[in-house]
């Protein structure tokens, strides 16, 4: 009977703050929706940024292209091809204006919101991509054949070969050409490194050149197109999204047009009762500034509606494969080309300069730089097959990548688009020198890969303020401790951790964009941004997408005043539900080894504080003592907040909170760990 009490009596207060959570609930929704009308009011400011971008470029008038104008970027890509003769110096300088329009193009792509951009738009945008790529490949190839038309001019002394090396920040171009024709001369090593090839004998005696080409960057990979799979997923989310859209536009129009009509019939009226001209000036201005609010308030809630829809789209998870891949076929949805692509070519050597009279005489060739074929298309025996074996290269890996596990080697397959681990042997990785060594059957594009999921699932994460509008996340994987400071509309790398020790990267200190910053550190290796495809190849904790992105948007807004954590109770509660601890953290210094947390239970509609603590025997639901359910995230946290953490909250920036939303939302913290 005192059981049954205690249950009755429990069940009775349960009741109680059921009841007072939904008497106050409408207020608690209407507050918090004022709260995250920051979302739209940084896309605005984004789309004004973009805007203004482009005003900055048209005034500054530097000669470059704006790569968003189909006209400008048709025009330089005209006028470039025209150029003939560039030196390998002269294309290396201009392709760093070429690869900056690229990158230009790319972040428009990236960064325009997906309600921005037009298919027809999209497709411009790719295939001004696609044409720079190629026509900056195509310019590489005929410099190289310039060079080498001068290859006995520049021979060594020593060898009679001719061997150079341009070093550039973008590109690497490694290039030896066989003038001497020695059988005996079978290893070469560029500037006394190890970066080479091991060649066999009818190579050592042929009028050939090898050329590496090492390009930081890889335009090699297919710009990624929508996957047939990914369409039928997005068909159920999109067309939703676009309907909420619809509606709310139909919605806008609807009401403008009472309000023109309203106006338009107490306007009638005025001028028929022919009354003062005072008043009918007050109706006028009152009539103009009415229609002009009820338009912006309209315009931020489908701004705001949009901006949501578009966070939903970032969460969503395709429901099958996109594709099945064949047992050599690299899958790019589970791995990722880091490095670059170096470029391994057999030439034909080109008739070389010769001195007659005090000119220079050389021949050119209308067919331009020939492949040299290896090994020949058939052989006429078994023993001319052994006359081909595979070639041995020494590659070094880009300074600025992290290989967390043994890189692998994948070749381009030009016939199939699509990069392949067949071909290739005898694979060795030296990680203190950074040299890999392989055997490769024929020459081509080559490239490194690694897992892109290697860091996930995630094993611990933490959201800490450093003051208003700034704070730092930090990421724990089984491999390392990535550390992001974010502040304003602005991303840094603070630190990386490697076996607990401190790792120096190229990225720290540089303050980007959150969109640059993910593709800077996806690039260097660092993938901690799970897509669409990444709960085929991870253990998740799945968590519902609408939950989560609640979560998310509330954790932003209130980041510049308390900090949240990992909670192993997260993996214990049902999808629909997310379990994380808060604590309210005003200093700029260190946490304490043991702050004092508080754990939060949310569902999307309701917050609780729980009972548990992380080092509880069992998770229970149970409610903290002295404490009531909210609607909100918002409301829980401030319900125990103080005025000085409250103040603060109040004084972050629509931009930061924006920045820190977008990060959380493309880390998934709460399903991938």
């Amino acid at each position: 009977m005192e059981r049954l009490e205690i249950q009755r009596t429990e069940k009775e207060k349960w009741r109680k703050l059921e009841a007072k959570a939904l008497e106050r609930s409408n207020e608690e929704l209407e507050e918090l929706y004022l709260l995250e009308r920051c979302f739209p009011e940084a896309e605005k400011l984004k789309r004004e940024k973009r805007l203004l971008s482009q005003w900055k470029h048209y005034i500054q008038c530097d000669g470059s292209p704006d790569p968003s104008i189909s006209q400008e970027i048709n025009t330089f890509i005209s006028l470039w091809k025209e150029e003939t003769n560039e030196t390998f110096e002269a294309v290396i300088a201009k392709s760093k204006l070429v690869l900056n329009l690229i990158e230009r193009l790319k972040l428009i792509l990236l960064e325009t919101p997906p309600y921005d951009l037009q298919d027809k738009n999209i497709a411009q945008y790719q295939g001004s991509i696609l044409e720079l790529r190629e026509l900056l490949h195509l310019k590489f190839n005929i410099a190289t054949e310039i060079l080498l038309r001068q290859a006995s001019t520049l021979a060594d002394l020593d060898s009679g070969n001719m061997e150079k090396v341009i070093q550039d920040e973008n590109v690497t171009l490694y290039v030896w050409a066989n003038l001497k024709k020695n059988p005996r001369y079978r290893s070469v090593r560029f500037s006394e490194t190890q970066i080479g090839f091991e060649i066999p004998r009818i190579l050592a005696t042929s009028d050939i050149a090898l050329r590496l080409l090492h390009t930081h960057y890889d335009h090699v990979t297919p710009l990624r197109p929508v996957p047939a799979a990914s369409q039928e997923n997005t068909s159920t989310v999109t067309p939703v999204v676009k309907g909420e859209v619809k509606s709310v536009e139909t919605a806008i129009s609807k009401n403008l047009q009472e309000e023109r009509k309203q106006q338009e019939n107490e306007s009638h009226s005025v001028h028929e009762e022919e009354t003062e001209v005072m008043e009918e000036q007050d109706d006028t201005e009152r009539q103009t500034e009415e229609p002009e609010a009820t338009k912006c308030d309209l315009e931020m809630k489908l701004l705001s509606e949009t901006v949501s829809a578009a966070q939903m789209l970032l969460l969503e998870n395709a429901s099958e494969k996109p594709y099945s891949f064949e047992d050599p076929e690299v899958d790019l949805y589970q791995f990722t080309t880091l490095g670059g692509v170096y470029h391994l070519d057999i030439l034909e050597l080109p008739p070389q300069c010769k001195p007659v009279k005090g000119w220079m005489i050389v021949e050119i060739l209308k067919e331009g730089l020939q492949k040299y074929v290896y090994p020949p298309e058939t052989t006429e025996d078994f023993e001319m097959e052994n006359a081909f074996p595979p070639i041995e290269v020494m590659l070094k890996v880009h300074e600025n990548v992290i290989f967390f596990e043994a890189p692998m080697v994948a070749r381009w397959d030009a016939e199939g688009k699509h990069w392949k681990t067949d071909g290739i042997s005898n694979v060795s990785y030296q990680p203190e020198d950074r040299l890999i060594t392989f055997s490769l059957e024929t020459f081509g594009p080559v490239t490194l890969i690694q897992d892109a999921h290697v860091n996930m699932p995630y094993q611990s994460w933490e959201l800490r303020p450093l003051d208003v509008n700034k704070v730092l996340l930090t990421v724990t994987t089984v491999f390392t401790e990535i550390q992001i400071q974010v502040k304003e509309n602005l991303c840094m790398l603070a630190s990386i951790k490697l076996n607990n020790k401190r790792h120096s990267s190229a990225l720290e200190e540089k303050w980007m964009s959150p969109v640059s910053f993910i593709i800077a550190l996806k690039e260097a290796g660092l993938n901690i941004f799970p897509t669409g495809h990444s709960h085929f190849y991870v253990v998740t904790n799945y968590k519902l997408p609408l939950v989560e992105m609640k979560a998310y948007r509330q954790m932003a807004l209130l980041s510049s005043a308390f900090a949240f954590g990992w909670s192993r109770w997260n993996t214990e509660c049902d999808p629909k539900n997310v379990v994380f601890k808060v604590r309210e953290h005003l200093t700029k210094e260190e946490p304490s080894p043991n702050p004092n947390w508080n754990f939060l239970m949310f569902s999307g509609d309701r917050a609780q504080s729980l009972k548990i603590n992380e080092s509880s025997e069992a998770f229970s639901k149970a409610l903290k003592e002295d404490t009531e359910f909210h609607s909100t995230l918002y409301h829980m946290v401030k319900d125990s907040a103080s005025e000085e953490a409250m103040e603060k909250v109040g004084r972050s920036s629509c931009q930061f909170t924006d920045s820190v939303c977008h990060l959380l939302l493309s880390t998934r913290l709460l399903s991938y760990s």
